[in-house]
């Protein structure tokens, strides 16, 4: 599959500065592969970079929901948002933290049957956010019934989190990296 140019394009150590390069470095030896073109375009703006990535760390994997929860809502909105470099780097994510290869393969179908209630729930409210940009008092009730408060907070933010990312993912043309070796 052909990806359009990229409109940011990844950059070199000089354009990230040291402590982003070498944030870009571990990433990609704890993903067992290269340089995630997430960092590399994201750190040329290099104060927002490592706010965005305390910010995220402790939505993942630092949130209280379960870590197979995060990554199940994280695939959720990838899909709905129809983007491809985040899909495949919370496949592969999902895979380590526990998650079946038929969880991943139905993450964008909450009425799929393996799914218990809470996660079915989970999955149901993050296609709403993304597409609705809301929960209806229903959605809200049927994950509160799952969900304290603070899990409910984290749970928005998160699936917020991840819709801008997408966002920014796909107008800056973010493109995959190679697979690893």
């Amino acid at each position: 599959m052909e990806h359009p140019t990229p409109r940011i394009t990844p950059g070199t150590r000089r354009d990230l500065g040291l402590v982003n390069h070498v944030i870009s470095i571990v990433a990609g030896r704890a993903i067992g592969g290269h340089r995630p073109n997430v960092f590399t375009t994201l750190g040329r703006q290099r104060r927002l970079f490592r706010a965005w990535l305390f910010y995220s760390a402790h939505l993942m994997p630092g949130g209280r929901l379960a870590r197979t929860e995060t990554e199940l809502v994280i695939l959720r909105v990838a899909a709905t948002r129809g983007c491809e470099y985040e899909s495949n780097h919370h496949r592969r994510i999902g895979r380590r933290v526990g998650l079946t290869a038929e969880q991943i393969a139905h993450a964008d179908d909450p009425t799929w049957s393996g799914w218990d209630d809470r996660q079915r729930s989970l999955l149901v409210a993050a296609g709403h956010l993304v597409t609705d940009r809301g929960l209806d008092d229903a959605t809200w009730a049927d994950l509160r019934r799952h969900l304290d408060e603070a899990e409910a907070i984290e749970f928005l933010m998160l699936c917020g989190q991840y819709d801008s990312l997408a966002t920014t993912l796909l107008t800056l043309r973010v493109q995959p990296e190679p697979s690893p070796r």
